[in-house]
């Protein structure tokens, strides 16, 4: 996400494009394989495997805290310090608080580090204090606080409001803020996040200098503001729809909805809450007794450490065990294949997964119930043809009464060293949810170039019924989005067009200008989509022209409502906004274009 700044035509800035960071450290080397089989020299070669346990330590990288430990404030210090400025590095964590009541903490967060409270509950789990995001580490500019997260905790605010001033990648659920909640960096500077869910917040939400947010089935006291694209799903307290003037698309309720699987503690005993499906959602799940749902003991996952092989991550998942990812990088030579209804794939602290020799890293079959959530698959320098598939080809299973979620599942392709893949997420399963993605082709940090960190597609749903809540899709190649299923929807889109594209020529789509950020295929009869943002800013050639950020069929069934594109500062423009509706972008202002209703 590049910066752009707000207020008044005569006050905007110049726009620059995000800073190119130092290159990234070098992936520290793989501690030894984990559950390895035996070995050849003390069995025949067609001896099965040795069984895989369930359950055991967390890792040093998850790091637990009770009211009773001695220093907790140095400890996250020493995290933030680490972890505040190291956007590609390796380190990786997760902090988890156990339930109680802890007072006077700050806990500032960086890069790939996750917070959360170990309660069935957010209220059972207390801090008098803040956790922080802040963007001083990047001179107040905070549209690169990627990749952190709260989750599953309730604050009292040191002054009354907690600050989260965040981008893409940093999701914020499950959490009780008793106060207001400002999502804008120490001095208002440029922000271009982010998403909320499954929270109360009692106060007023600022967002300020937030570009776009999307609030799903929450709680807050008051919104203050909007700049180009804020959509609410579900949210109590909510504004009213008044989308363009003010920016606000709102929806009483989420169609289907289901909140992310998280850690807690039973007693000593750690568990994996699995809250159930709603329809029509609206407001948070907790509150009000034993939330509904069901858990798995940890016994029933396997604890997975980096530098396991994916062979052995299969062998659990054959075994019938879930996947708990702990903190670190996990490179895999095989798809982990999901075989098995019901399964459960959870990442801590932004477990990340790097497919070697061009593999996909992860594959899905055409089952009910299973639950991606919270880790990183980082694109290997090997053309991957793709990094995620969701279903095979064809698959046309009934999903509705158990569907497949894909929660804070994030996609990068470069940035942290080249990487490359055709397409990045596939969904074929019938019913699938994707809630909170960030699908980014890099546009800054190290391997990063039009055909260096070459990524064609971003995510292609192919399967019906689809719903996509919060999905942000960024600098490919050609599409970004293309739905090929009929029946989809997406609430909140955001998108930038890639920066790099060399010229006219390098994005021309047959006879079309440009790709369109979200191409809805030529034989969808029914899909509708609602607060969606495409954004262009070509740096190397800004006589660029794109004809549309939106491409659809015209029928009846297929509708659009709240939509927008915004050249960044006249960097490249828009005809259109969707097919040859809406009025194009003209000049350096960087004011949207926007149609409330298609067709």
């Amino acid at each position: 996400m590049s910066p752009a700044p707000t207020g008044s035509s005569a006050e905007r800035p110049s726009i620059g494009r995000r800073t190119v960071l130092g290159a990234a450290a070098a992936v520290a080397s793989a501690p030894a394989l984990l559950g390895l089989s035996t070995p050849a020299s003390a069995a025949p070669s067609s001896a099965a495997p040795r069984a895989l346990t369930g359950g055991g330590d967390l890792g040093p990288n998850v790091i637990v805290f009770d009211p009773s430990t001695s220093g907790i404030q140095a400890k996250l210090d020493e995290v933030f310090r680490q972890q505040e400025s190291a956007q590609f590095g390796t380190g990786r964590y997760a902090l988890l608080f156990k339930p109680g009541t802890y007072n006077g903490l700050n806990a500032q967060l960086g890069f790939y580090t996750s917070i959360a409270g170990l309660g069935l509950s957010p209220d059972d789990t207390t801090i008098n204090g803040d956790v922080t995001v802040d963007a001083g580490w990047f001179n107040g500019n905070a549209t690169q606080n990627f990749w952190r997260s709260a989750e599953n905790l309730a604050l009292v605010p040191v002054n009354g409001t907690n600050r989260w001033a965040v981008a893409q990648a940093a999701p914020f659920r499950r959490m009780h803020v008793r106060g207001g909640l400002n999502l804008s960096p120490n001095g208002y500077g440029w922000a271009s996040g982010g998403y909320i869910a499954d929270s109360r917040i009692d106060g007023q939400v600022g967002p300020y200098s937030q570009q776009q947010w999307y609030t799903r089935d929450s709680a807050i006291g008051s919104w203050l503001n909007g700049v180009w694209n804020m959509v609410f799903s579900g949210v109590e307290g909510a504004p009213a729809q008044s989308f363009p003037n003010p920016v606000y698309t709102t929806l009483n309720t989420t169609p289907v909805s289901r909140e992310k699987p998280f850690l807690y503690l039973s007693g000593s005993e750690y568990r994996v809450f699995l809250p159930e499906r709603r329809t029509n959602a609206r407001g948070v799940t907790w509150g009000n007794g034993t939330p509904r749902g069901t858990s798995l003991p940890l016994s029933q996952f396997y604890v997975a450490k980096p530098g396991v092989s994916a062979a052995t991550l299969n062998q659990a998942l054959t075994q019938g065990l879930h996947l708990l990812l702990t903190p670190g990088i996990y490179h895999v030579d095989q798809p982990i294949q999901v075989n098995r209804a019901g399964t459960v794939v959870l990442g801590l602290g932004y477990a990340t997964l790097t497919p070697d020799n061009g593999v996909t890293a992860l594959k899905v079959a055409d089952v009910d119930g299973v639950r991606l959530a919270g880790f990183l698959i980082d694109a290997g320098p090997v053309n991957s043809a793709t990094l995620v598939e969701v279903g095979p080809q064809g698959a046309n299973t009934d999903h509705s009464a158990n569907p497949t979620t894909v929660q804070d599942v994030f996609v990068r392709i470069g940035g942290a060293g080249a990487g490359k893949a055709t397409t990045s997420m596939v969904i074929n399963s019938r019913h699938t949810i994707v809630d909170h993605t960030w699908i980014w082709r890099a546009d800054h940090g190290t391997g990063v170039g039009w055909d260096t960190n070459r990524a064609d597609y971003g995510i292609v749903v192919n399967g019906d019924d689809v719903l996509a809540t919060g999905l942000f899709v960024e600098h490919f190649n050609k599409y970004d989005v293309q739905w090929y299923g009929q029946r989809g929807r997406t609430i909140f889109f955001q998108n930038e067009k890639a920066y790099d594209a060399p010229n006219q020529a390098a994005v021309q789509n047959g006879s079309v200008k440009g790709y369109a950020a979200y191409k809805v295929g030529d034989a969808v009869t029914t899909h509708e989509g609602w607060g969606l943002g495409s954004y262009c800013y070509y740096n190397v050639n800004p006589a660029i022209v794109q004809h549309n950020g939106f491409s659809a069929p015209n029928k009846p069934g297929v509708k659009f409502h709240d939509l927008l594109v915004v050249s960044l500062g006249g960097q490249g423009q828009y005809e259109h906004v969707i097919n040859e509706t809406g009025s194009p972008t003209s000049g350096t202002s960087t004011i949207p274009s926007t149609v409330v209703s298609y067709p």
